[in-house]
């Protein structure tokens, strides 16, 4: 069986349902069930997802996308600063 990957905003779709299912007093797992997740995968993503809204998710992403971004820049300084320093030592 292959994975499924949902986008950030399915799956505070998914958690929204399952809370009004869960509020009507079905068990967690059944509402796991119902959306078509494991129990396990509910609760990681009730922990990770659990309060935001759809526009908070938007910023979320685009901030994850932005430290990707920036950790990659001090990446490239890292090694650039890293080759600079053993030319200078003339260790080549």
């Amino acid at each position: 069986m292959g994975r499924r990957r949902f986008t950030v905003e399915q799956i505070i779709g998914k958690l929204r349902e399952a809370e009004v299912a869960i509020g009507k007093g079905m068990t967690v797992v059944l509402a796991a069930r119902q959306i078509g997740i494991t129990e396990q995968t509910y609760y990681r993503w009730r922990k990770e997802y659990g309060g935001l809204r759809l526009d908070q998710a938007a910023r979320l992403r685009a901030l994850e996308k932005e430290n990707q971004r920036l950790k990659r820049i001090v990446a490239d300084q890292a090694v650039d600063i890293a080759i600079l320093k053993e030319v200078s030592e003339g260790n080549f």
